[in-house]
């Protein structure tokens, strides 16, 4: 339990007791409990405690999941075959001028995440957050599979790297709607206690899509010449995303829409979602810039480690250091799968010491280690870089693991697809998807390898000044919404616990 000392069994004053019950509670859940208590003027009754059933928790979680796997799929295959794309798409360049010219197409689509946040956030307070991930799940579908029917550059000249960007924008807007949504989604049909192991399997889908398109690309590379994968093997992974995308479309429009987005916990927040109807980004950035910064800079802190790990470190590893793509590919899947491993018990630890330990700890520690993580990934043989990257993976799982679940909590029901749309989007292209590129075309004009672990130096220094500001979100209900439990059982538990811990208050206040 998080912050789980009871005041004592005399209380603060030596003459209330605390009851048992209430002195379990860590401290921010008891702390937002007595608020809604006391402007309820009672203990909650069960129309108050929202029971979320286990068949729509499930498919909620595993569609939300599945649209960030397919996400993801695509970014591990373009990370993986950005020098390919580089040669097909930019063939008259240099070898270095191919790499920077394909991540900067990759970077592109970043550009257009904010514009997509921005249309797709608003849009989901209002007509629902599950029409709006359907959307986005079939844009996101028809851009990759797009990119695999693009013809090369030696048959149609200029217009292949054009339409190759457009290809790109058109994912780029899709997932400014889809990540702020699944993680809308997810978090708001989560009960307080497991939200953060529930939401962890969202960016569980995430790293499973890396690796299951790192793990298909490393396969092409093996089975096909190089001349073949520039033909037509680098085409394979992108067009698979189209089954993937229809398979995804399905399972999303099964779903029924989230009890918080249906029931709002009180009419300020009605209130609230018809005044910013008309001027939704005004009142975020007026009334929310406080979490909407913290909100950035957990998101530069996850981003920047997340695309140094995915995007950069395939190349990293062949064009910088000349080792095999083989070699490569192989290491970084080991890290991907190195995730997949340890993602849900970090949630599940993240419900337990809370959102802020495992954040502040694995920015601390990426300060640390990242230059050590590098001179091991530079070592001979093979133990060294596999050591590095299981070091950065442990600590890019530190920053997925609770992310889904921390990010929508800092926002109310009413604003919190746009606002997640906002601060996730505008961060992620300002920082995340550009460190590819900034930390390529650094170490070509710098000369030093090492680069990369200054820059997440950077970011972790960053993180960890963001963490200061960060409240405790865990196991309490979410704000704007009812408190959220996984049984019958589990609320009845809560409406006797309030029915304790509002006398207890009313105690307290008398001795006061």
């Amino acid at each position: 339990m998080v912050d789980a000392k009871p005041d004592g069994r005399s209380g603060p004053l030596g003459r209330v007791k605390t009851p048992k019950a209430v002195a379990k509670l860590p401290r921010q859940v008891r702390d937002e409990l007595t608020r809604r208590l006391r402007r309820n003027k009672g203990a909650f009754r069960e129309e108050d405690v929202q029971v979320v059933e286990a068949p729509l928790l499930k498919r909620a979680v595993g569609a939300s999941a599945l649209g960030n796997c397919m996400e993801w799929f695509d970014f591990g295959v373009y990370s993986y075959l950005a020098a390919t794309l580089g040669k097909v798409f930019f063939p008259g360049a240099s070898p270095g001028a191919q790499l920077i010219s394909s991540f900067a197409t990759f970077a592109a689509a970043f550009v257009v995440r904010p514009l997509g946040g921005l249309v797709f956030g608003p849009l989901g307070d209002r007509i629902g957050r599950q029409k709006v991930l359907a959307t986005t799940m079939i844009m996101m579908a028809a851009g990759t599979f797009a990119i695999g029917l693009i013809p090369s550059y030696a048959t149609i000249g200029i217009a292949a790297p054009v339409l190759l960007l457009l290809a790109r924008m058109v994912q780029g807007f899709s997932t400014g709607g889809e990540y702020g949504g699944a993680t809308t989604f997810v978090a708001e049909y989560s009960p307080d206690r497991r939200r953060g192991f529930l939401s962890s399997w969202l960016d569980f889908g995430t790293f499973v899509g890396y690796a299951l398109g790192s793990a298909l690309v490393t396969v092409l590379n093996l089975a096909l010449s190089d001349d073949q994968m520039l033909s037509w093997g680098w085409r394979l992974p992108f067009l698979i995303a189209g089954p993937l995308g229809v398979i995804g479309l399905y399972m999303r429009m099964k779903l029924e829409e989230s009890p918080a987005f249906q029931q709002q916990l009180d009419e300020h927040e009605k209130s609230l979602a018809q005044e910013s109807a008309g001027s939704e980004f005004r009142t975020i950035v007026r009334r929310h810039w406080r979490p909407l910064l913290v909100c950035m800079g957990l998101v530069l802190l996850y981003n920047v480690t997340n695309y140094m790990v995915t995007g950069y470190l395939p190349t990293y590893q062949t064009e910088t250091l000349g080792r095999s793509s083989s070699f490569a590919d192989v290491l970084v899947l080991i890290g991907m799968v190195w995730i997949v491993l340890l993602i849900t018990f970090l949630g599940r630890l993240s419900d337990r010491v809370g959102r802020r330990p495992l954040y502040a700890g694995g920015a601390a520690a990426m300060i640390v280690l990242a230059v050590p993580a590098f001179l091991l990934l530079k070592a001979g043989g093979t133990a060294g870089p596999v050591l590095g990257v299981l070091l950065l993976s442990t600590l890019l799982a530190c920053f997925a693991a609770p992310s889904a679940a921390t990010l929508p909590a800092l926002f109310p029901t009413a604003v919190r697809y746009a606002a997640m749309g906002i601060g996730f989007n505008f961060a992620v292209a300002a920082f995340g998807g550009t460190t590819p590129l900034f930390t390529e075309a650094l170490v070509n004009v710098s000369g030093d390898d090492l680069v990369p672990a200054y820059y997440l130096m950077v970011a972790g220094a960053i993180g960890l000044i963001t963490v200061k500001f960060l409240p405790e979100s865990a196991q309490v209900p979410l704000h704007g919404s009812q408190p959220m439990v996984g049984s019958r059982t589990e609320q009845r538990e809560l409406i006797s616990t309030s029915q304790e811990l509002y006398r207890f208050s009313k105690e307290r206040s008398k001795v006061r």
